[in-house]
């Protein structure tokens, strides 16, 4: 369906300590590191990048982790929760996990006929474990800890809350061409018919909601999958004749990006499948060098002397 939206690409949150951050999500919840980069527009910052053995879309969840950032409010305009797929009977497993962790965590709880555990990440970011209905074929990452029968797969949805859902909603169907699937309360579920995994758009409309406020624990943007250049293309002359504003396109060394923000304040972006994270490094070493952007090579010395040592 080469004009449909696949899924979700990857998803980018603001995390506050660097190596809090790497430990939690490659030791506790066992993801592996697919990048470890700085971020473009401030170098001074690391950019992580989570994911499962390739960092293939649908299962990247990247990190700015902001030394010392202040603490942010999940609201209005803004994604506040993470899907994760795992298996079915895995949840009994992570929640004993967080719990020996000391993660904070919430009651097993049912939306849409699946069952989910709802958590907090150590900077506060809502994420859900869900036991999908239907069969996820990925592979995971897996570890010593977290073998393949409780290991995540990847994303399963991602929750944006609304003010209004109404012109989102529009720019899902009539843009992105996903389709309404089903309805819970205030809860809309989108899915696209171009992908199986990673294809769920969550609305919640809460008319009274206070407006969500970016910081440490909430997700930056959402980034959805196109499977090259050209088709990016066309999607932005699409958005153009809605009338948004939306960036030329960026190289993001990875993928190629393009931003706009839609009618309900949540930052989207549209990324490229390729050319992919074994680019500058091999697959067997994906994420233990510091990769830089061509632009801040010269400067590598400064930059790795200005940000946190990661200890492995």
């Amino acid at each position: 369906m080469k004009n449909t939206i696949a899924g979700i690409h990857h998803i980018t949150a603001i995390s506050g300590d660097a190596q809090r951050n790497y430990d939690f999500y490659t030791k506790v919840l066992g993801l592996r590191m697919v990048k470890k980069t700085v971020n473009f527009d401030d170098p001074g910052t690391y950019h992580f990048y989570y994911g499962n053995e390739t960092g293939a879309p649908g299962t990247i969840l990247t990190f700015f982790p902001w030394e010392g950032i202040v603490t942010g409010r999940p609201g209005t305009g803004m994604a506040t929760e993470i899907g994760y797929s795992v298996p079915a009977n895995s949840l009994g497993f992570w929640a004993e996990r967080f719990q020996q962790h000391k993660i904070q965590q919430g009651p097993l709880a049912q939306r849409f006929g699946e069952t989910y555990l709802p958590f907090q990440d150590p900077d506060g970011l809502k994420i859900d474990l869900i036991a999908a209905l239907d069969p996820d074929p990925r592979q995971p990452w897996t570890t010593p800890d977290v073998t393949a029968d409780t290991a995540t797969k990847g994303f399963h949805s991602v929750t944006l809350t609304l003010k209004t859902i109404a012109p989102t909603a529009a720019i899902l169907t009539d843009v992105f061409g996903y389709e309404l699937k089903e309805q819970e309360g205030s809860r809309y579920r989108y899915s696209t018919p171009a992908g199986t995994t990673a294809s769920i758009v969550d609305l919640v409309e809460e008319a009274s909601g206070t407006r969500g406020l970016n910081g440490g624990g909430t997700n930056h943007h959402v980034a959805f999958r196109v499977p090259n250049e050209e088709v990016q293309m066309e999607f932005r002359e699409k958005i153009l004749s809605r009338g948004l504003h939306i960036t030329p396109k960026i190289n993001r060394d990875y993928f190629y990006s393009l931003y706009f923000r839609e009618p309900g304040g949540v930052l989207f972006e549209l990324a490229t499948d390729t050319p992919g994270f074994a680019i500058d490094e091999p697959l067997d070493q994906l994420g233990t060098h510091l990769k830089l952007p061509g632009q801040y090579e010269p400067m590598r010395e400064k930059i790795e002397n200005s940000l946190p040592t990661i200890k492995n």
